[in-house]
């Protein structure tokens, strides 16, 4: 079985690839590396003794998929390729409504041409919006969001549900995820954006490394114990499993179905700061600012449905994921 991961040169992506390999599948890897580094297909290689093809493309290139799909059978598509920043997409709506939307219509587009029809969805959980109680749980009404970048999700997710009502025959599996962090056990593959980190292990890692002089805490007022926000941290080996589960699942169902990926416990940023420090034995220094645009005060994930319905759960602890995730930035800071 032949895979198209998008995206898959990028942090949750290229981890995803490495399951995919080791498990058997074919891997066809379509990334601008607008947010990646092309020799991530090589330690791609190294970790896993096989090599992905690979594309250099935006998803939003129709003729390209083409090509890609002619030149491979390909079976199923793991959709990764979006832009990610949720205060970025604050300030610039209309390149992350026309970036992300456009990608995954033209997808579904040219999978349709090809008779292609499992697909696995890189959703998130701000699709559960500022309204909703958590633990957040698949079923709940309010679908929405607080940000550009989620209102994308929230709408490539209505995208896919109508287009699984005309065409029942089509299985697609929205996998809502919650704050993945860590590295793989090799050190080869991490969280290595371009430019300055959005998301924070990277942020706290650069600054652990000396690359930057100190992490900024985005709101320490929030009605938290600390202050700061609660999320739910998930190591990213354990969501590329889910990856992997989610498309053992689609190969022998039809119909959509929204999943979540979590731990199933809330973790505030200090907490993480602070378990870093135990866990490497440093001291990061830190301030706290203001508030970010997009951002809520607290949510994590009721994880029951992926373990009934994919056997899927969370193994590592936060130690875990703070300890891999210094030994991926020691080796990339070292380079």
């Amino acid at each position: 079985m032949n895979v198209l991961v998008t995206g898959g040169a990028g942090y949750i992506g290229s981890h995803t690839v490495v399951e995919l390999l080791n498990a058997g599948y074919g891997v066809v890897v379509v990334d601008d590396l607008s947010n990646a580094k092309a020799d991530v297909i090589d330690r791609i290689e190294t970790i896993t003794g096989k090599r992905p093809a690979f594309y250099e493309m935006d998803c939003k290139d129709k003729d390209g998929l083409r090509k890609v799909f002619s030149e491979h059978k390909i079976d199923a598509i793991i959709h990764f390729a979006a832009f990610k920043a949720v205060g970025e997409s604050v300030r610039k709506p209309l390149e992350y409504y026309r970036n992300n939307l456009d990608s995954a219509m033209t997808m579904l587009e040219v999978m349709e041409e090809f008779g292609c029809k499992k697909f696995v969805f890189s959703s998130s959980a701000t699709v559960y919006g500022p309204n909703n109680p958590h633990p957040y749980k698949e079923d709940m009404k309010a679908i929405e969001s607080s940000s550009p970048y989620g209102w994308t999700k929230v709408m490539i997710e209505r995208i896919l549900t109508d287009y699984v009502t005309a065409h029942p025959d089509f299985c697609a599996v929205l996998l809502r995820y919650f704050n993945p962090i860590g590295s793989h056990d090799s050190g080869l593959l991490g969280d290595d954006p371009n430019g300055i980190p959005n998301n924070l292990m990277p942020y706290i890692a650069r600054v652990a490394a000396g690359q930057l002089e100190k992490l900024t805490i985005f709101g320490g007022d929030y009605p938290t114990p600390d202050g700061t926000c609660q999320r739910d941290y998930l190591h990213v080996v354990d969501l590329a499993v889910g990856h992997l589960r989610a498309l053992e699942y689609a190969k022998d169902h039809e119909g959509v179905e929204a999943v979540n990926l979590g731990t199933g416990n809330g973790v505030s940023v200090l907490e993480l700061v602070h378990a870093f420090e135990k866990a490497n034995n440093m001291k990061l220094p830190y301030v706290i600012g203001p508030r970010r645009d997009g951002d809520l005060p607290a949510f994590w994930a009721d994880a029951e449905k992926a373990k009934k319905l994919f056997g899927w759960e969370a193994t590592h602890t936060v130690e875990d994921m703070c300890r891999s995730a210094w030994e991926f930035a020691k080796k990339s800071a070292g380079k």
